[in-house]
């Protein structure tokens, strides 16, 4: 049985400062884990040319799609275990947790196995530039061989943070990605093995960062209480029913998103090869900028879902509003800041002049999207927290459709000689996107107010 004391409470005291305590360790754990692919990015830049920097860029892209579909799906978890939590119901926790392993150990080997014998389709649909498909082919089936690292990773920090705790991933992630950096100047600097040293260096730093974790759980005593048995391993219905019921939503939510993003990247590997160099590394960019919007997306759905767990609705909308107050606060700021120096930010990663002017032009479209996104984001971990994940995936895929695909395409075709309408065509998603949750949400709240007054009624 779970130890009481070994969770914490976040259903009681200020609720800006709960949120800021929860969500600083969250962002941190996301900045390091987004320095891997910066880091492979930054280095193969340093010792290779640039077929081996696109190589990493779209090889990476499509690594950050898979993992952000397994951190979808195991929102799942950490909504289930929050709702547990908040309701003081231990013995469901350890439950939950069983079942995450089993349902994720098996989707993990599984997505290994048809990854890796899809890799060369997959590079032709990415319009690979055929000097970089080589160094491509070689970094993705490095990394799809390790998949079922990275699953373990996002499955124990989603169990972590779903019962309150969000220093202990952050803690995990900091050592891969010591480990990643390291990795990386000895396969690529040393080595020289370019694009495949960098997938290796990765794959190998997500492996210490799991048995890290494991060493962890297993010797700390005030961890003790994470011991399974057969029977919480066993699938029960209920349990895998409530897991996908709310991961699926997101995971499918958010591989439609990558999913656009990289149709975006497609769209800019046929303008040639500095286009997709440009592309590739304002993506990086964004993904740090998105470090806070992100970390705001998981603080509210775990810190929500406790509070709806313990019955305080009201606490939770209050979560809501002052992370979507930060996120607004943060993308403006970041937006003004680029607009004077993206350029310059570019030409960290790269400093050909052809790269650096249309990275330049592609973030300064782009960064606004800081803005909106960082709005949608907060809302869809509020609807993930209520039981609602499908509300986040459909304004995303309206979005998308109707959107962002579209607009980029005829950016593309109607500005050849900038990339900074396509980087606008992304904020135009995204505005769209906040003004279906903004709806969404209003129907909610009359919704349970309706609910109210015919309890009160009858």
């Amino acid at each position: 049985m779970m130890k009481k004391g070994n969770t914490k409470d976040l259903t009681t005291g200020n609720v800006f400062q709960t949120l800021l305590a929860f969500s600083l360790p969250y962002f941190l754990s996301y900045f390091l884990q987004t320095l891997y692919g910066m880091a492979d990015l930054y280095i193969v830049g340093q010792f290779n040319a640039v077929e081996s920097t696109t190589a990493v860029s779209i090889g990476s892209q499509i690594m950050h799609m898979i993992t952000v579909m397994i951190v979808g799906l195991a929102m799942g978890t950490t909504v289930s275990i929050g709702h547990e939590t908040g309701a003081k119901n231990e013995k469901q926790v350890l439950l939950t947790i069983g079942n995450t392993v089993t349902l994720f150990f098996t989707l993990s080997v599984a997505a290994a196995v048809v990854l890796t014998l899809c890799i060369r389709p997959i590079v032709a649909v990415m319009s690979t530039p055929a000097e970089a498909v080589d160094s491509t082919v070689s970094y993705l089936t490095i990394c799809f061989i390790g998949i079922p690292f990275i699953t373990a990773y996002n499955i124990i920090s989603s169990v972590f943070r779903g019962m309150g705790d969000s220093k202990s991933p952050m803690h995990f992630i900091a050592v891969a990605c010591v480990s990643n950096i390291v990795l990386d100047y000895i396969l690529i600097g040393r080595m020289g093995m370019g694009a495949a040293g960098a997938a290796l260096g990765t794959t190998l730093a997500q492996a210490v960062s799991v048995a890290a974790a494991l060493i962890r759980i297993r010797v700390d005593s005030g961890m003790r209480h994470i011991r399974l048995t057969s029977g919480d391993l066993k699938p029960r219905r209920a349990v895998m029913g409530k897991l996908l019921s709310i991961g699926v939503p997101v995971a499918v939510q958010d591989g439609f998103i990558q999913i656009s993003f990289l149709l975006i990247t497609v769209i800019a590997n046929k303008r040639g090869l500095f286009d997709a160099a440009a592309v590739g590394v304002v993506e990086k960019i964004i993904g740090i900028l998105f470090l806070v919007p992100s970390s705001l997306l998981s603080s509210v759905s775990a810190l929500a879902a406790q509070n709806i767990g313990a019955g305080k609705k009201e606490r939770a909308r209050q979560i809501l509003k002052y992370a979507m107050a930060a996120a607004v606060v943060f993308g403006t700021v970041s937006a003004l800041f680029m607009q004077f120096s993206a350029q310059s930010v570019v030409s960290i990663f790269r400093n050909e002049p052809e790269v650096v002017l249309l990275g330049g032009q592609y973030l300064r479209g782009y960064v606004w999207d800081c803005v909106f996104a960082g709005v949608h984001f907060c809302f869809s971990g509020y609807f993930c927290a209520c039981g609602m994940s499908g509300i986040s995936f459909i304004h995303n895929a309206i979005a998308i459709v109707c959107a962002r695909i579209p607009l980029a395409y005829l950016a593309s075709k109607l500005f050849a000689e900038t990339l900074f309408p396509m980087g606008l065509a992304t904020v135009t998603g995204s505005a769209v996107s906040v003004v279906i949750c903004v709806i969404a949400y209003i129907w909610l709240a009359r919704r349970e107010m309706y609910s109210k007054a015919a309890k009160g009624s009858a």
